[in-house]
C-alpha cells in the first residue's frame, strides 16, 4: 500500500541527504515536491495545504544535531505530523452493559459493506464477544445469502428475514439479541448514493428506530476522494462515530487514508487489508505513518506473530535448534506460520528499511508454494537429514515436485542461510521475534538471504536460456 507515495517520500529526503543543515531555501524546495507527491496521491486540496505549512512551521528553526542530517530530521517531522493528520489513535469500540451494543455499517454500493461486517464480527468474536450478524441489506440481489454464507465460515449468527421493510427487519433483529443474549450486533444495511435523498432517508429511519450505539461508515480506500467526499456528506445525516477504510492494501496512493480524518473529523477505526475475513485490522496512525515512509511496522508484525506463532511449538523448535535437529519439517510450519500473517512479502514491509530493496525481490505466494511441493516430495529422512540431498535425489524430488533440479538446490541453499531468521523468529517466542529487530538478525543479513534466492533464480533462468539455444543450434 502507498507505494508511490512512500517512493516520492524517500526521494524528497534523499535530496536532503549531505545538505549541512535546514534552510528556508532547503525546505521550500523539499516542501513543493512533497506537496505534488499528496496531490498525485489524491489528498484534499486544503489538507495537503495545511499539513505542508505545519511541516514547514516545525522544520525551519529545528536544530540539526551534529549527528543527524537534515533528511533525519525532516523524517521526524513529516512522520510526527503525518500521525497528527491520521489520529488520535481510537480503535475502541464503546460497548454498553447491558447488551447488546449496536453497531451499525453504512456506505456507498460496492464499498465491500457485507464482507466488512462479517470480518468485523470475526474480530469481535476474536474477543470474547457474542456477535450478531443482521442481512438487513434488501436491496442488492443475493446480499443475505452472501451474508448467510460468511457468517457460517466464521461460526456466526445471521439473523435475516423475507421482507422487504428495512426498519421492521432492525427491530426484530434488536429484539432477537436480546433474546439471546447477545453482546453486539452488527447491522448491515443497504449500499446507496450518498446523493439518492430517498435512500439515505431510508438510512436515518433506520438508526432513528434501532438507536445505534456507534455508526461507522465502510468506504473504499481505492476511490480516493470520492470516498472522503461521500464519507462528509453521510456524516451529515447519520453524525458518524468512525469510518471503516476497506481495500487498503490495494491502495496504491493513500489519498483517502490521509484525507479522511482531517475532512471530516471522525477518526478511521479499523482498515482492510485483505479479502480474507481475518484481514481486519485496528488503524493506529503513527504505524501507518511510519509504513508511508518506508520506516516499517514493527509492533503490527509482533502482534501478527502472537496470534500464529504458539510459545510452546516455539520452545519445541528452539530445543531443536540447539540440538542441530532442525530440518525441513519444521521449516514448513514456520512457512505456514508466515502465509497466515500475510506472506513473506507483507512482513517484509514491515520491517524497517525493508521496503526499498523489495522492488525486484520475487517472493510471492506461487514461490511458497513451489517450496511445500518440494518439501512434500522429500523422504521423511531427507526433511529431517537435508545435508544428504545429493544429485540422485534432488533430480527425484523435482521430479515428485514438478520442478527442476536447480530448483532443489536453491531451497536447500535459502534453507541453510535462513536457519538465523527463524532462530531469531522463534526462539523464545515472541521474545525471538522482538530480538529480529534488537539485534538477532542484522537487516543485512536478512536482505543478502532474500538476495541469494533471487540470484538463484537468475542463474537459473540464464542456464534456461543458454540450454534452449543450445538446442536450436543443434537442429
Amino acid at each position: 500500500m502507498f507505494e508511490s507515495l512512500t517512493e516520492k517520500f524517500n526521494s524528497v529526503f534523499r535530496s536532503l541527504a549531505g545538505r549541512g543543515r535546514i534552510t528556508e531555501a532547503n525546505i521550500s524546495d523539499a516542501m513543493r515536491d512533497v506537496r505534488k507527491a499528496l496531490l498525485e496521491a489524491d489528498v484534499n486540496y486544503n489538507v495537503v495545504k495545511k499539513f505542508c505549512k505545519d511541516v514547514t512551521q516545525a522544520a525551519i528553526g529545528a536544530e540539526v544535531i551534529k549527528s543527524l542530517h537534515p533528511s533525519q530530521v525532516l523524517v521526524k517531522i513529516v512522520n510526527d505530523e503525518l500521525t497528527k493528520l491520521m489520529g488520535p489513535v481510537d480503535t475502541r469500540i464503546y460497548f454498553v452493559s447491558p447488551g447488546p451494543t449496536i453497531i451499525m455499517l453504512a456506505g456507498l454500493q460496492g464499498g465491500g459493506k457485507t464482507t466488512t461486517a462479517a470480518k468485523l464480527a470475526k474480530y469481535l468474536v476474536a474477543n470474547g464477544k457474542k456477535t450478531l450478524l443482521v442481512a438487513d441489506d434488501l436491496q442488492r440481489p443475493a446480499a443475505i445469502e452472501q451474508l448467510i454464507v460468511l457468517g457460517r465460515q466464521i461460526e456466526t449468527e445471521v439473523y435475516s428475514e423475507d421482507s422487504k421493510n428495512s426498519i421492521k427487519v432492525a427491530k426484530n433483529a434488536v429484539k432477537h439479541a436480546r433474546t439471546n443474549n447477545y453482546d453486539v450486533v452488527v447491522l448491515d444495511t443497504a449500499g446507496r448514493l450518498h446523493i439518492d435523498q430517498e435512500m439515505m432517508t431510508e438510512l436515518a429511519n433506520v438508526a432513528k428506530a434501532v438507536n445505534p450505539h456507534q455508526i461507522y461508515l465502510v468506504c473504499d480506500a481505492m476511490t480516493g476522494q470520492d470516498a472522503v467526499n461521500s464519507a462528509k456528506e453521510f456524516n451529515k445525516r447519520l453524525e458518524l462515530d468512525g469510518v471503516i477504510l476497506t481495500k487498503l492494501d490495494g491502495d496504491a496512493r493513500g489519498g483517502a487514508a490521509l484525507s479522511v480524518k482531517a475532512v471530516t473529523g471522525k477518526p478511521i477505526k479499523f482498515v482492510g487489508v485483505g479479502e480474507k475475513l481475518d484481514k481486519l485490522e485496528e488503524f493506529h496512525p503513527d504505524r501507518m505513518a511510519g509504513r508511508i515512509l518506508g520506516m516499517g511496522d514493527v509492533v503490527t508484525l509482533v502482534e501478527k506473530a502472537q496470534e500464529h506463532f504458539e510459545a510452546e511449538e516455539a520452545q519445541k523448535l528452539q530445543k531443536k535448534m540447539a540440538k542441530g535437529s532442525f530440518g525441513f519439517d519444521d521449516f514448513l510450519k514456520q512457512l505456514q506460520a508466515v502465509k497466515k500473517m500475510g506472506g513473506i512479502r507483507d512482513i517484509l514491509k514491515m520491517m524497517p528499511g525493508m521496503g526499498s530493496q523489495l522492488k525486484d525481490l520475487d517472493f510471492d505466494g506461487v514461490e511458497l508454494q513451489q517450496t511445500e511441493a518440494i518439501v512434500y516430495s522429500m523422504t521423511p529422512q531427507e526433511r529431517r537429514e537435508p545435508d544428504i540431498i545429493d544429485p540422485s535425489r534432488r533430480r527425484r524430488i523435482a521430479a515428485g515436485a514438478g520442478v527442476e533440479a536447480h530448483d532443489v538446490s536453491g531451497l536447500v541453499k535459502t534453507f541453510r542461510r535462513s536457519r538465523d531468521m527463524i532462530k531469531a523468529m522463534s526462539g523464545g517466542g515472541i521474545g525471538g521475534l522482538k530480538n529480529l529487530f534488537a539485534g538477532g538478525l542484522s537487516m543485512d543479513s536478512l536482505g543478502a538471504a532474500m538476495g541469494a534466492r533471487k540470484k538463484i533464480k537468475q542463474r537459473s533462468k540464464r542456464k534456461r536460456v543458454i540450454k534452449r539455444r543450445g538446442k536450436t543450434k543443434r537442429r
